[in-house]
């Protein structure tokens, strides 16, 4: 259900993460009750219903065809009001009491934004029971999770009603689960949806990026980075920090280098937790965004053109590490009606707030991007649209997919990704599907541009800095 989840991640990073579609009906205590979170709750949206007893918290998802139990995390202590949670994997969990009788928050640390929870009488009857079994069963499971939470079918020209007509009668008890997953794997094919997969054991797994783009795979991140200290740099050092993740270089004529290939693993043999994360990308932007160089700085390449995503979050601290004012950085939704993919909860403005208490350069950025920018990669370049100052973005379009991602279990194990939010900006646009468009068009390595000896989209960048600039272009764009 993160971001945590993304290209080229691992399932067990995001296991605690796991949400999944439609709200099963249940009636809601009409009696006046405590606030404390300790109760069932029905979250808006995700399919998620919250189960918190004894210091545990155990997730359920949740379709009209059913209900299986998720992951669970221990109760860990108190923060600012929140009780907080804690998972085997490092995921961390805080709710806290709303406003309203009967209601509370559930808020992942690493994700901005929160979910509401409703408290309900008790867990659904589905969810107390033995859950259905066999090939059906799972698919039925599959195609309804999908169907009550995913918002992009007419925008992908899928008929998701029509794969069910066309795929159901080919499935039975006696299916292999070699037919079962082609079946599948057919039916999700045509969404073209970097965030959508799915996961049969170590042997199957399947995946896909937007055609005409790479994954960002480490193999592709190694040629990539090779390429960039050799041809961009010179062979002068780019200064690694956090696992390798976030590395800088000074350019000359006084400009800089930031490269992030992830937003997320900055510790290594250890997994990700925004805790240690967020500490550790601190003490890189702290090592070279210091005061001295700020005086001297003119100008800042930021290189996102191979990111395979990670913690939202992690995006909009960098984000507020260049900015000396508060602002939007988009406004987060989740579709909230299994019949009715157009409707979704009350929109969460999510804003970029600078530490004033923190070193910060707010002079001209070029952001460079591609169709490798994935997931928390894009929705860092869609935080910093809304920057006040000069900001261009230069290269190719983004991946297109911005959705935290619920890995949604099947009743035979295997596991769904099925993306379910939008990230709009101010006026209401998404960038689903066709990413978000760079200002300057620039091929970003293309086997032509590798051949050639090229680096068209950064080579641009440095013409263009220190103004951050081009004919036509504004520093900044509402978002």
């Amino acid at each position: 259900m993160s971001r945590l989840r993304s290209v080229g991640t691992t399932l067990a990073v995001a296991s605690l993460l796991v949400a999944t579609a439609g709200a099963t009906a249940s009636a809601e205590s009409g009696a006046a009750r405590s606030s404390a979170p300790d109760d069932v709750w029905r979250a808006d949206g995700y399919g998620m219903i919250v189960a918190i007893r004894d210091g545990t918290l155990r997730q359920y998802q949740t379709t009209s065809v059913g209900c299986l139990p998720g992951p669970s995390a221990r109760r860990s202590g108190t923060e600012r009001g929140e009780t907080m949670y804690d998972s085997t994997d490092g995921m961390v969990v805080g709710v806290r009491p709303a406003r309203r009788p009967n209601r509370a928050e559930l808020r992942f640390t690493h994700a901005p934004g929160h979910r509401e929870l409703h408290r309900i009488s008790a867990l659904p009857r589905t969810c107390t029971r033995p859950p259905a079994s066999g090939p059906v069963a799972a698919f039925d499971t599959f195609w309804q999770s999908y169907q009550e939470n995913y918002p992009f079918f007419a925008a992908k020209g899928v008929d998701w009603h029509a794969m069910r007509d066309r795929y159901r009668p080919r499935v039975g008890p006696n299916t292999t689960e070699d037919q079962l997953f082609a079946i599948m794997r057919d039916m999700i094919d045509p969404l073209d949806d970097a965030h959508v997969d799915l996961t049969a054991g170590p042997d199957r797994y399947f995946t896909e990026t937007r055609p005409g783009t790479t994954a960002p795979t480490a193999d592709f991140d190694r040629r990539v980075r090779a390429y960039i200290v050799e041809r961009d740099l010179g062979g002068r050092p780019l200064t690694q920090y956090a696992n390798g993740r976030v590395a800088y270089a000074d350019l000359p004529d006084g400009q800089g280098y930031l490269r992030i290939n992830a937003f997320m693993a900055y510790l290594p043999d250890r997994p990700p937790s925004y805790l240690t994360d967020s500490a550790e990308l601190d003490r890189a932007l702290d090592a070279f965004l210091t005061p001295d160089r700020l005086d001297r700085l003119r100008g800042l390449i930021i290189d996102v053109r191979v990111n395979d995503g990670g913690m939202d979050n992690l995006g909009l601290r960098l984000a507020a590490r260049l900015s000396d004012r508060p602002y939007l950085a988009y406004v987060k939704q989740a579709r909230n009606d299994p019949r009715d993919p157009s409707r979704f909860t009350r929109p969460q403005p999510i804003e970029v707030r600078p530490n004033p208490e923190t070193t910060r350069y707010t002079g001209p950025v070029a952001i460079l991007t591609g169709g490798s920018t994935v997931s928390a990669g894009e929705t860092f370049v869609q935080a910093m649209m809304g920057r006040a100052g000069s900001t261009i973005r230069i290269g190719e379009a983004t991946q297109g997919v911005f959705s935290d991602v619920m890995q949604r279990r099947l009743p035979n194990g295997w596991q769904a990704g099925v993306p379910n939010e939008v990230f709009r900006t101010r006026d209401g646009r998404t960038f689903d599907g066709t990413g978000i468009p760079p200002n300057v068009l620039e091929p970003v390595f293309t086997e032509d541009e590798f051949a050639n000896h090229r680096d068209s989209a950064f080579d641009r960048a440095v013409r263009m800095l220190p103004t951050g600039r081009a004919p036509g272009v504004l520093p900044t764009e509402a978002s």
